[in-house]
Formats: structure tokens, C-alpha cells, sequence
């Protein structure tokens, strides 16, 4: 997913670049194209969240988000072993704050998706990164792409007809906002952590924030182990999967077309939604989409200079 925060990997002079500029380099075969990973983390992680959305009636939002979060973190601590007895209080700080924001970005959007369909969830929760990337910039025509933005969630909003509701709404506001604190204190983790492991522990502290709440409903497979099994495929697909192939990706293209393939996502929810959720959107909903859409398309494109002058190392894209 988009992560405003990480500088262009095509401006030589980014860390990126120059962590990946090797002086000679054995010719490689060409491998599957990095635009076609980013596509297939988008539709990875939209068809978990849609897979989530049919475990709700058996296990709950809440113990739907408990076992994701559970599962995608006993499979990273298992597989990385990260050595957190050499951690130092800073690093755990940094961790646990990340952990926090992805408890809240998780089990807010879950909620979301109880009233709202997934296509709208996604692009109402799109907002959150899109004011942060407004946040950091000092462009007047910024202002036109949140006012953009701004138009096509009031158009959500504004529709008493649609079945909506404003709670469902603005829990997915909510997770939008949650979103982009996972941003900052993921780029934070970036810089006090090396590889994965701070995910990893970020994964089983979010965990651990959720159990209170979701462990009446994730009690639900001890009755029915198959559901375990759905869950563990919402944990692949929404988690471990996405992210692995945007890790990829990220390696071999430049992070402004990146976030500009990001701009997808509203669209590849609701295509998620009617495909596996049968959730039709009407023409308000579609095009509220493209509005949204739009304009974090358009704040991608804008920050490719700022993105150069400023800004901290790169973090890893988020797993929702």
C-alpha cells in the first residue's frame, strides 16, 4: 500500500538508490515486472479483505481481526526468529507504537466493513495517507487535489438513500487515520530496525491490544477448525503475501509510480466486493471512487520533488 513518506527509488541521489547501485552487476534474466507485483499485491490484499468480510457472521470483525493479526504474526516470529533480547528501549518503543497503530487501523476498518461495502471502505480509508501526503507539502495545487478528495467522500456521505450509514462511515474514516500513524511510526521502525522484525513484533503487539475484544468471537474455531483455516488464508492474502510482493516491487521500481499504482486500490476493493461479496456500487459510489482516487494520484505525482529535498529513510508498505 501507498506510503507517502519514502523517497523516489529513481532519484540517484535517494538512499534507495544509492543502497542499490552496485558498480557491476551480472546480467540477470528479466523477471516478472515490478507494475504486475504491485498489481498482484493490490488484488492479494483486497480479496483477504473480502475473504474477511464472510468470516464475520462465525467469528465477529473483532475475532476476525484477532486471528489475522495472531496468524501473520506467529508465521513471521516463527520464520525471521528476530533476536529482540538485544533490543534496546528505543527499538521497543518504535515497535510497540507501530503495533499500536496497526491494532487500530485493523480492527477499526474490520468494523467498517460490518455496514460499509468494501469498495467504499477503501476509499473513504484512502483519505487518512492522502492528508498526510498533503501534511508535508506546501503546493498550492495540492490544496485542489484534498478539495478533490474532499468531494467524493461528502458525495458518500450526502446519499441518504444508499444505505450507508455515517457511523460506517466514519469508522472508516477512522482507519484512514489510523493508516497514516502506521506510516509514521512504520518509517520509524524502518530506522531503528533492520529487516522485518520490527514487523514482526509489531504484528504480535497488535495482537495482543485485540485480544481483549476479539477473543469471544475467534473462540468460534475451536468448534469449527475450518474456519481457522479461512482465517489463516485471510493472513496470507492480506498480509504475507501482499506485502512480500510490494517489498519486491519497491526494490525495482521508483516509489512515485508505486504510490501511483496504490491509487488502484478503492477500485480493486470494489471489484473484490461485487466479485466475491456481491456488493454492487451505484454511479454515486463509483464516482466518489475515481474522485478519491484521482487525487491521490495526483499528491503521488506532485511529491516526486519534494520526495527528493526531503523526508525519512524508506518503510515498509503497510499489510492491510
Amino acid at each position: 500500500m501507498w506510503n507517502p513518506q519514502q523517497p523516489d527509488a529513481g532519484d540517484s541521489t535517494s538512499p534507495v538508490a544509492l543502497a542499490s547501485a552496485p558498480v557491476t552487476q551480472p546480467a540477470r534474466r528479466p523477471g516478472v515486472p515490478p507494475g504486475l507485483l504491485v498489481l498482484g499485491a493490490i488484488a492479494s490484499v483486497q480479496t483477504g479483505a473480502a475473504l474477511a468480510r464472510t468470516l464475520f457472521d462465525d467469528l465477529g470483525a473483532a475475532g476476525t481481526t484477532l486471528l489475522r493479526l495472531g496468524l501473520s504474526a506467529a508465521l513471521l516470529l516463527v520464520v525471521l526468529r528476530p533476536r529482540v533480547r538485544s533490543w534496546t528501549a528505543r527499538q521497543w518503543q518504535a515497535a510497540a507504537l507501530l503495533g499500536v497503530a496497526m491494532a487500530g487501523m485493523n480492527l477499526v476498518f474490520y468494523l467498517a466493513l460490518r455496514t460499509v461495502p468494501l469498495g467504499v471502505a477503501v476509499t473513504v480509508e484512502f483519505v487518512g495517507p492522502l492528508l498526510l501526503a498533503l501534511a508535508q507539502t506546501r503546493r498550492l495545487v495540492d490544496l485542489l487535489w484534498a478539495l478533490l478528495a474532499a468531494s467524493g467522500v461528502v458525495l458518500l456521505g450526502a446519499d441518504s438513500t444508499s444505505g450507508i450509514p455515517l457511523s460506517g462511515l466514519g469508522l472508516a474514516l477512522l482507519a484512514g487515520l489510523f493508516w497514516a500513524g502506521y506510516i509514521l511510526a512504520s518509517a520509524k521502525v524502518g530506522q531503528e530496525l533492520p529487516g522485518l522484525d520490527g514487523l514482526a513484533v509489531a504484528l504480535a503487539v497488535a495482537a495482543v491490544l485485540v485480544l481483549p475484544v476479539g477473543l469471544s468471537g475467534a473462540s468460534a474455531v475451536l468448534e469449527r477448525p475450518s474456519l481457522l483455516l479461512a482465517a489463516f488464508g485471510v493472513a496470507l492474502l492480506s498480509s504475507v503475501l501482499s506485502y512480500g510482493l510490494e517489498l519486491v516491487a519497491l526494490r525495482r521500481m521508483p516509489t512515485r509510480v508505486f504510490g501511483i499504482l496504490m491509487s488502484l486500490e478503492p477500485a480493486a476493493a470494489a471489484l473484490a466486493g461485487l466479485l466475491v461479496l456481491s456488493q454492487a456500487l451505484g454511479a454515486r459510489e463509483v464516482v466518489a471512487l475515481v474522485l478519491v482516487s484521482a487525487a491521490s494520484a495526483g499528491v503521488t505525482l506532485g511529491r516526486r520533488e519534494s520526495g527528493r529535498r526531503s523526508g525519512p529513510p524508506p518503510a515498509p508498505p503497510p499489510p492491510v
